[in-house]
């Protein structure tokens, strides 16, 4: 299911869903690493919700989408978790 260049697209997109949330979602500052962590999670999460919806997330730019919706919850779930 993930060859070489999937996980490399993975990674990629993840990092830029991450990255964009984490301009958008104010009061989390995660880093590099963490926005590619977060992208990636956000990814699955985006695309699982989208699906449920019965969404489309064809393409580059509806990945990217559902990983940045994706990727702003998982912020938002951090943020709860570490204000505590």
């Amino acid at each position: 299911m993930f060859d070489g260049l999937n996980w490399l697209w993975t990674i990629v997109v993840g990092g830029v869903a991450g990255w964009l949330a984490d301009l958008v979602v104010p009061g989390v500052k995660v880093g590099v690493l963490g926005a590619i962590i977060a992208g990636i999670l956000g990814g699955l999460l985006g695309g699982w919700l989208f699906g449920l919806l019965g969404i489309s997330t064809g393409g580059i730019i509806g990945i990217l989408v559902a990983a940045f919706v994706g990727a702003i919850i998982v912020l938002l779930i951090y943020r709860a978790i570490a204000k505590r």
